[in-house]
């Protein structure tokens, strides 16, 4: 079968690691042939076209295509908004340009954006091909949610447009597959229209990748950054935007400013990066080291020589967002403090596998009681139950049945 897959991540080859050229891979495996759709955004002066061909054993292939856009990832508001709404046509340029001779079976695809029912409706009338919508993000309530978009005055003409293509791209959608039980919850309580067989369970998942380092390596990759070899290392790895609730993240690091027991390693990019260095700066606090974003490959290797993973969200969130950056944390065996809101599930999922602790973020003094039991427990037990969670929640055999409607009801 041939499947189209629209991600806006900025995929380069089929062999990185990540969440869609995972499932890439794995639907390859099932004697798939996939197509990636990713676009190259005019910051990073890329040519569009075939960018990578992967075969493997099984008869299967995953082909890369680029496709030329504005910018959408770490990028202001503005600009980032244009992009999202010009994206569908850039998308479907791309496709008649590159692909016009392909036909396609199936088409999956991912929020962000919202903006691309367009896109999939093209496909569909083309090739008559099934779609099916990852969804890992509802927009536009997160933005109402940061205040970033306000509902009424004359910038509420732009979240009823918003909230209109929102319910254009569901429509579109055969079949949805949500993060988590809360996000099926949410979207059947908030869009009634939607018929509930149509909306089931697709984790963000991973290739079964264990990367936890011990003894002379862990001392080795921590030098490696200049960390400190004799104390415990929690790490955050990701986007540092307004989702993550910098604010909160500042005032627990600066609560723990005087601990020397402990050592927080920052690595990630994002437009709200600038504050924390600046926060950091000025308070001269040397138990935390802030690196850039790294590659891949690069991350993987620091978290496997750490100890606590951090999972942020911002408390004013109303909609139940679930990080993928918990697969790294598990991946690399860590123990896991996630600071949310109170709708998220992902705190439910660590505490209840046994791996880690949730706190509301916006208590900081939750946040230190909650880090420094995790940090008094078996670092070895937390280990093992991390990783078994992995395999059994979060492998990336799971997405794939839930795509290709295999899932079982009620999986997760």
């Amino acid at each position: 079968m041939n499947i189209l897959l629209i991600s806006l991540v900025d995929i380069r080859t089929a062999e990185e690691p990540g969440i869609y050229t995972d499932l890439a891979r794995a639907l390859a495996r099932r004697g798939h042939a996939v197509t990636v759709l990713s676009p190259a955004e005019r910051r990073h002066g890329l040519t569009g076209g075939v960018k990578d061909l992967w075969r493997c054993a099984e008869g299967g292939c995953v082909r890369v295509v680029k496709v030329r856009t504005g910018n959408i990832q770490k990028t202001g508001a503005v600009e980032k908004g244009i992009s999202t709404l010009l994206m569908g046509a850039w998308l479907r340029r791309g496709i008649r340009r590159y692909l016009g001779d392909v036909r396609f079976s199936l088409v999956v695809y991912a929020t962000p954006p919202i903006t691309v029912a367009g896109v999939v409706r093209y496909i569909k009338r083309r090739d008559g091909a099934r779609s099916y919508l990852m969804l890992k993000d509802i927009f536009p309530q997160n933005a109402v949610d940061l205040g970033m978009l306000p509902t009424k005055g004359p910038m509420g003409l732009l979240y009823r447009y918003f909230c209109r293509r929102e319910r254009q791209l569901y429509a579109v959608s055969d079949r949805i597959g949500c993060m988590s039980r809360a996000n099926v919850d949410y979207l059947l309580a908030h869009q009634p229209q939607l018929a509930r067989h149509t909306v089931g369970i697709c984790p963000n998942a991973a290739e079964v990748r264990l990367c936890h380092a011990d003894g002379a390596q862990r001392q080795s990759i921590r030098a490696q950054y200049g960390l400190p070899t004799a104390v415990p290392i929690v790490i955050y790895g990701g986007n540092l935007g307004k989702p993550q609730g910098i604010d909160f993240l500042i005032a627990c690091l600066d609560r723990l400013r005087e601990r020397r027991d402990v050592h927080f390693v920052i690595a990630g990019d994002g437009t709200e990066r600038h504050r924390l260095a600046d926060a950091l700066r000025k308070s001269a606090q040397d138990n935390v080291t802030l690196l850039p974003q790294l590659p891949q490959a690069q991350y993987e290797s620091l978290a496997g020589a750490c100890d606590i993973g951090l999972i942020l969200l911002d408390h004013r969130f109303t909609i139940p967002n679930y990080p993928s950056r918990l697969l790294s944390y598990l991946q690399a065996g860590l123990g896991v403090l996630a600071c949310t809101d109170t709708v998220s599930d992902v705190g439910q999922t660590v505490e209840s596998d046994g791996f880690g602790a949730w706190c509301q973020s916006n208590d900081t003094a939750a946040f230190e009681a909650a880090l420094f039991r995790l940090l008094a427990a078996d670092r070895g037990e937390l280990r093992r139950r991390a990783q078994a969670c992995l395999c059994e929640r979060f492998s990336v055999d799971r997405a794939c049945r839930a795509v290709l409607g295999e899932a079982e009801e009620g999986e997760a």
